[in-house]
Formats: structure tokens, C-alpha cells, sequence
């Protein structure tokens, strides 16, 4: 893994080429390469013969800078690269850059949708020593919007508990996950969204690891967990499917490597 140092503000020379993550919408720009793809390197946007809307400085990557910014409408890729999106290129992409290319995705994003205060509807400014926003009439601070998540491996003896989300469009099925409510701490939104999802209860919550979900702005906090007691019933909207797999009787389609969820899949198959 490459050394990254989140920095707010840039320097004030701009010599060496730097890594620019440019946004378009809800994909990055990258340059074909016969391995996979890159994110291109340039001293600035015109460089690379790209007009853009804004751009935020995210730090340094092994001492080289690294830019955000939007594309202008109407502004096309240079030759010999994409717009594509984050999940297309995971995996072609260096894994240090694909995850800078999620931050500058969700930096961009909180950008382009915090222009005006939501407390009295002034014009906001981006702050010049801190990632936020501020509004220029009442001071208030927006900070990038970021949604904490629980996702949870609950396991019966050599069994894990899966679902079939009716949002998935194919036959997958994942481990469970849901938005922490306000008031709520992690382990109280692994047993409640349980509960909801499946009818089960669950006891010694671990914690798992975490992942940036840039689609757009989730934190996902993983966990394991054990059944405790309870039958599965689906007692909400979310689920066509709850049940019990093994080893040997998972799913054809499971989440993608990318995802947490595949490597608390992945941590359980490991120990069997």
C-alpha cells in the first residue's frame, strides 16, 4: 500500500504532475492501459485538454498530489481515455487509486449539492483550511455528507444467514445491512436491523472492519455476530429470501469482491 496524507490545501506551485480524479456525474476518468486502466496524470486539468467546474485538493500519494474535480458539460474525454464507473473498474485499477477516485467522487458530489445553506438558504464557500462548506450569511459549517452503515455476518454453527434483497437485480444474495439510526449505537442497529430483516436474534456482536461505499456517501461498519434464538420470518419489504447456507450450499451469485460483504463471506469460508 502506497503512503496517502489527506491535505485541504494545495501548493501554492504547481510543477510535477499530479493524479487528477475528474468526476463526471457518478463516474471517474480514466486512460486505457493494456493491463487495465490508470487515472491520468497532468500539472493541471488543460493538461489533459479538460475544461472543469471546480476542484478540490484531497493530499499526496507517495509525495505526488492529488486533485478532485468536475467536468464542464458538454467537455468529452480526451483521446485514449473513459468516463466509467467505480464499479467497472475495480480491479483494472490500481487498488491505492480506486480508492481516491471513491473520495474524490464523494467530495465532488458534496460539492456540487451544498452550494446554499439548508438552515437559512444563503450561498455557501468552501472553507479554506477545512473540508466544509460555509455559508456566507450565517456562518453555519456543512461538512461532506457521510452515512454510517452496519453490515453483519450472522452465523449458526457451520451455517450464515443470507438474503435476497427485492432492490437486487439479479438472483444475489448478501449478507444484511442498514443505515444506523440517530441515537443508535452500531451494536443496537446490528440487533435491530436483524430483527427486522429476518426475525432472528443474535448475540456476540464483533467487530469486523470498515469500508468507504462511495455510492454515493455510506461508511459500511462490518460485524459478526452469533444466532441467539428466534425463526426466520420476513416481517419487512426488503427481503424476497432469508436462509441458512453452508459451505457447501451457497448462493450461484454472491456480492463482488469489492465489497465487505464478500469478505465476511470470504472470512467464513476461510475457516471451514
Amino acid at each position: 500500500m502506497k503512503e496517502f496524507i489527506s491535505l485541504i490545501v494545495p501548493p501554492k506551485e504547481q510543477l510535477e504532475p499530479s493524479w487528477w480524479f475528474v468526476i463526471k456525474n457518478d463516474t471517474v476518468l480514466v486512460q486505457q492501459e493494456p493491463s487495465g486502466v490508470t487515472i491520468p496524470r497532468a500539472t493541471s486539468p488543460t493538461g489533459i485538454g479538460l475544461s472543469v467546474l471546480r476542484r478540490h485538493y484531497l493530499g499526496r500519494l507517495d509525495g505526488c498530489h492529488c486533485y478532485a474535480a468536475e467536468m464542464a458539460e458538454g467537455t468529452g474525454p480526451p483521446p485514449g481515455m473513459e468516463f466509467e464507473g467505480l464499479r467497472k473498474i475495480y480491479g483494472r485499477l490500481d487498488e491505492d487509486l480506486f480508492a481516491l477516485a471513491g473520495r474524490a467522487l464523494q467530495i465532488i458530489d458534496w460539492d456540487r449539492t451544498h452550494g446554499f445553506c439548508g438552515r437559512c438558504g444563503s450561498e455557501t464557500m468552501t472553507h479554506v483550511t477545512e473540508r466544509a462548506k460555509e455559508c456566507l450569511k450565517c456562518g453555519l459549517l456543512h461538512f461532506p455528507r457521510l452515512a454510517p452503515a452496519i453490515i453483519v455476518l450472522v452465523r449458526r454453527q457451520n451455517e450464515i444467514l443470507l438474503a435476497r434483497a427485492r432492490r437486487f437485480t439479479t438472483a444475489m444474495y448478501s449478507t444484511l445491512a442498514g443505515f444506523v439510526e440517530p441515537g443508535e449505537t452500531l451494536e443496537e442497529a446490528v440487533m435491530r436491523e436483524v430483527k427486522e430483516e429476518s426475525g432472528i436474534t443474535v448475540k456476540d456482536i464483533r467487530y469486523f472492519g470498515s469500508q468507504p461505499w462511495p455510492f454515493p456517501h455510506s461508511l459500511m461498519i462490518g460485524f459478526t455476530a452469533h444466532y441467539a434464538s428466534g425463526q426466520i420470518s420476513l416481517n419487512d419489504q426488503e427481503n424476497i429470501d432469508v436462509g441458512w447456507f453452508t459451505s457447501h450450499n451457497l448462493p450461484s451469485q454472491l456480492p463482488s469482491e469489492m465489497s465487505i460483504a464478500r469478505q465476511l463471506i470470504n472470512s467464513f469460508l476461510h475457516e471451514q
